[in-house]
């Protein structure tokens, strides 16, 4: 099982949105033979088989599998203090076939736990928005998914139960490849939505319908309840602590996406967000040579979608109205994707350079953001003699709507003092997967941070003056067995 957070490389963008291919028996992506000494992963998979109960439990239909991160960082430069830190999660992740189990045609079950630790690093180290880490979370032990899905025909789909929309709705498989929060779940998102919307590390009770039409078109839509960790804090995990609200009685969320393949994309089943529960190391491109056979044959994806929050926010652009700000009914973004591979190894159609780039609107009278782009590289097998490493680089920028902007210079005017005017985040972001055997990656990592929590006052002195941009450095280590 191969789906992970760090992502998947540029040679998987003919296979977006798509099923993974598993690797020849006996042999590792990297082409270990079965005779070697085993990995880390494969060895810890044995541990694990206490009395061969896991391989039985498989044969019947029932999936076991145990992911970890862990990534430390280091900020030499800027942010609101200088210092090392570590965030880590380890996933128990279950996997069950009902037509295996139970004799239930078409039907599947899967559910995780999640044990979040660490020290928080972006919330204490930076005051950023855009998390330096995307598993980073206030530490506790918590459900995450627990949900059913029936095919109801061999191309429509429908899950019920407790899941996020960051699983299937805006991602990017290039995207992925990347540590930063923001190239998962958007920014603009987290931060307009209650609870960062239904997002890790809070997923929501909820209904997702998917329809394939063929192999290179289909839609999907989702309702979910719109507060999936109830109102009363900023951080999700404070009023939800174990993922179990399971809340049913707020304005619901609902997102839907239309999603294209082009040039022998082809459209399989409902791709999960690697920054949710995998490990996101790189698996061979089940296209193969075909789609190198001429340019014309690159792979592309295009995805337009569009969500609507039913609940109530509060104008950005409130000062002059009082302590409380008034309240608007709804909000909105619309959002596109574009992903694409720009060149294939001839030869070695694994070998391959991506790219993808994203966009979000949303009103600025009511949204703290109100535009938000991402676009980035990825490149696997740069080097002849790693086919397998995936390096990338990527960009992103949130732009804080002028109706905000426009209520801290009223503020400033009030109080009579040169408060900073929010204006922007934005995070640069440079890496290099290192696959060390199959299911197992270190990933060394370098961040820049613009405008660490958009241009707000540094809470580490008494000066008013803005967060310092930061230099982040940092390495993760995904293992999956």
């Amino acid at each position: 099982m191969v789906c992970g957070p760090a992502g998947l490389s540029a040679a998987w963008a003919g296979d977006a949105d798509g099923t993974y291919t598993a690797q020849p028996s006996g042999q590792s992506s990297s082409g270990q033979s079965s005779s070697s000494p085993p990995s880390l992963p494969v060895y810890l998979h044995q541990l694990t088989d206490i009395g061969g109960l896991r391989t039985q439990l498989e044969k019947q239909g029932l999936t076991f599998t145990f992911s970890y991160f862990g990534d430390t960082f280091y900020n030499p430069l800027g942010g609101v203090k200088q210092g090392p830190g570590y965030d880590g999660r380890f996933g128990i992740i279950m996997d069950g076939d009902l037509e295996k189990l139970v004799g239930w045609s078409g039907g599947k079950v899967h559910a995780s736990v999640h044990s979040i630790f660490g020290s928080l690093y972006s919330t204490n180290n930076l005051d950023n928005l855009m998390l330096v880490s995307n598993i980073e979370a206030t530490p506790t032990v918590r459900l995450f998914n627990l949900w059913f899905e029936q095919s109801l025909t061999s191309k429509i789909s429908l899950k019920l139960g407790q899941f996020t929309a960051a699983q299937e709705f805006i991602v990017s498989k290039n995207a992925d490849l990347f540590m930063n929060s923001t190239f998962g779940w958007p920014m603009l998102n987290t931060q307009n939505l209650p609870s960062g919307g239904p997002n890790y590390p809070e997923a929501a009770l909820g209904a997702r319908l998917q329809v394939t039409f063929n192999d290179q078109f289909l839609m999907r839509a989702a309702i979910f309840d719109g507060d999936p960790a109830g109102s009363g804090s900023n951080n999700p995990i404070s009023t939800d602590k174990y993922g179990v609200a399971f809340r049913v009685n707020d304005p619901p969320f609902m997102i839907a996406e239309m999603v294209f393949g082009y040039g022998g994309a082809r459209l399989i089943g409902a791709q999960q967000n690697p920054n949710q529960e995998g490990n996101g190391l790189p698996a061979a491109d089940e296209e193969g040579p075909r789609l190198a056979t001429k340019p014309t044959d690159l792979p592309g994806v295009i995805k337009v979608g569009a969500w609507y929050n039913a609940g109530t926010f509060p104008l950005q652009d409130f000062t002059q109205s009082g302590v409380m700000p008034p309240q608007v009914r709804g909000d909105a973004a619309v959002y596109g994707v574009f992903e694409q591979t720009l060149w294939r190894m001839p030869g070695s159609p694994n070998r391959a350079l991506g790219f993808v780039a994203r966009g979000v609107a949303a009103p600025s009278d009511r949204s703290e953001f109100d535009r938000y782009v991402d676009t980035g590289l990825t490149f696997r097998g740069a080097l002849a003699w790693r086919p397998d490493d995936v390096v990338g680089l990527a960009f992103a920028y949130g732009h804080i709507s002028p109706a905000a902007a426009a209520d801290d210079r009223a503020l400033a005017a009030q109080l009579g003092i040169p408060i900073p005017i929010r204006d922007y985040e934005a995070a640069l972001e440079l890496t290099y997967r290192y696959e060390i055997a199959e299911d197992w990656a270190i990933q060394p990592d370098i961040q820049y941070i613009f405008h660490p929590g958009s241009n707000i006052a540094n809470p580490a002195n008494q000066n008013l003056t803005p967060i310092p941009n930061a230099w982040v450095l940092g390495v993760r280590t995904a293992l999956e067995f």
